[in-house]
């Protein structure tokens, strides 16, 4: 009986929708990201990412916010408007793909322009990008080696 029940829902679309992953949940899902993801809460972004978009992120992995002296990361975490800054630097609007990206000046959320080249790989300012590709249902998100900050 439960099995003709179960057939009877799929067969009239009675079936619970997969839930869409936005540029936030699919960051903490990779689980490579930790830092980033306490940066976004602590800055207050995380709606925003959650946000229609679309957004281009690239985001630096826990081995990059690493590469940040401790008491600087901790003094930039406490740092609501600045840290937002930072954050808010590695994002473009717009979903840009990797067979997309071409060397130049890009604009980004918060204001300030990164610097692309791609004459040895893929790079964002002075971080390598590392993965690209990740997609969201809001946007992608480019893993990059090094956290970025605005000039």
């Amino acid at each position: 009986m439960k099995k003709i029940l179960i057939a009877s829902l799929l067969s009239i679309g009675l079936v619970l929708p997969v839930q869409a992953k936005d540029i936030v949940d699919t960051a903490v899902g990779a689980g490579t990201f930790k830092t980033l993801a306490t940066a976004l809460g602590a800055a207050g972004l995380i709606e925003t990412l959650k946000g229609k978009g679309p957004f281009t992120v690239f985001a630096p992995t826990d081995e990059a916010f690493a590469k940040i002296p401790k008491a600087d990361l901790d003094a930039l975490l406490k740092d609501k408007k600045k840290l937002a800054a930072v954050l808010t630097y590695h994002v473009v609007s717009g979903k840009i793909m990797a067979a997309d990206v071409k060397a130049g000046m890009v604009k980004t959320v918060q204001g300030s322009e990164l610097t692309i080249s791609t004459t040895s790989g893929v790079m964002v300012d002075k971080a390598k990008v590392i993965k690209t590709d990740i997609l969201a249902d809001n946007g992608v998100i480019h893993v990059i080696d090094t956290v970025i900050m605005p000039k």
